[in-house]
């Protein structure tokens, strides 16, 4: 029998519902909320984001305003979905593994002072406070479909800039072929971090030119506003074409190795969750489907699943950089 420790590093010893928060169609109070959602999903089923952020789904009144140009080159036909459910629908681990916690228990978390270190193989390693990152290029609003493990997906206003540009400034060295990102990681302000379900603090990882990508965004904000803390506050990355866990919350290291890092959920199951992770129908998780999707926000359960789309619908833009791959091997 495997001890109390070692309970939380093997999968199959964590019930499913933990390790993956039940879908939505699982989650009865959800299937109310978004049945509820369905007459207004037909309401906004036509809007534009400008029509999309009206009283119905309005952002936090309450919540700093982030000036940001919308940028036309990221837009998109699909209906952006509400800020309700972007806000309260939520992985967010470190604040608990139902879908709702985050938004429950995110309060905790304190984003001011911020710091983000930028250091590793880097000719410019530099430590940036939140209020220097907000400002260091103008913020743009882009338009992203975001797709999750688990075959639920939003379309989301986020709100920032290339991580790119961060990089151009650092200046990374040669030897550097990977990006690392390192969440916030403080028990006292991050009540989920209590159980030891992966190994904290919370990592990520890109390969150089994924992180240099136009679309990979350091995100600072969403709907007009700053960032809530259920979403990544106060910055965070994005990486749209890939599963959702790989754009870590909270940063507060981004470092330039020469390795690839290890990350949570590879490093937790790697069975289950590859290093690269893009979306892709054609690789199945081992517990589930990957060929099809629910949008959150669109009528719930009764809502027909739609296809999803190889590299999110994204791959005019990316695909080039897995020419030659396997990616049934390097999922």
């Amino acid at each position: 029998m495997a001890t109390e420790k070692n309970r939380f590093l093997r999968g199959d010893d964590i019930p499913r519902s933990e390790i993956t928060p039940r879908d939505v169609f699982e989650n009865r109070r959800r299937l109310i909320q978004l049945a509820g959602a369905a007459g207004a999903s037909a309401l906004f089923g036509t809007a534009t984001l400008a029509r999309a952020q009206s009283a119905a789904v309005s952002p936090d009144p309450k919540a700093q305003k982030l000036s940001a140009r919308p940028n036309p080159a990221f837009r998109l036909p699909d209906t952006v979905t509400p800020y309700q459910d972007i806000t309260t629908y939520n992985n967010y681990y470190e604040f608990g593994t139902d879908k709702s916690d985050p938004a429950h228990h995110a309060g905790t978390l304190q984003t001011r002072p911020w710091v983000v270190s930028v250091e590793g193989e880097c000719q410019n390693p530099k430590n940036y406070a939140i209020d220097d990152l907000l400002k260091l290029v103008p913020l743009e609003e882009r338009v992203y479909r975001m797709r999750c493990v688990e075959g639920w997906s939003m379309v989301i206003p986020w709100i920032g800039y290339p991580l790119a540009e961060i990089i151009k400034r650092a200046a990374p060295t040669s030897s550097a072929k990977y990006v690392q990102f390192i969440t916030l990681d403080d028990p006292k302000q991050m009540p989920g971090l209590s159980e030891p379900i992966i190994n904290w603090p919370y990592s990520e990882g890109l390969r150089m030119d994924e992180a240099m990508n136009p679309l990979t965004l350091l995100t600072v904000g969403l709907y007009g506003q700053v960032l809530p803390n259920q979403n990544g506050a106060p910055v965070r990355v994005v990486v749209p074409w890939k599963y959702g866990f790989k754009s870590g919350k909270s940063i507060v290291k981004i470092r330039f190795v020469d390795k690839q890092p290890p990350t949570a959920w590879n490093t937790y199951a790697p069975q289950e969750y590859g290093f690269y992770s893009n979306v892709n129908p054609q690789v199945d998780h081992p517990r589930w489907s990957q060929a099809t999707e629910r949008r959150i926000g669109e009528g719930g359960y009764f809502t027909p699943k739609r296809p999803t789309l190889m590299f999110n619908g994204y791959g005019e833009q990316v695909a080039s950089m897995y020419q030659g791959m396997d990616l049934h091997k390097f999922f």
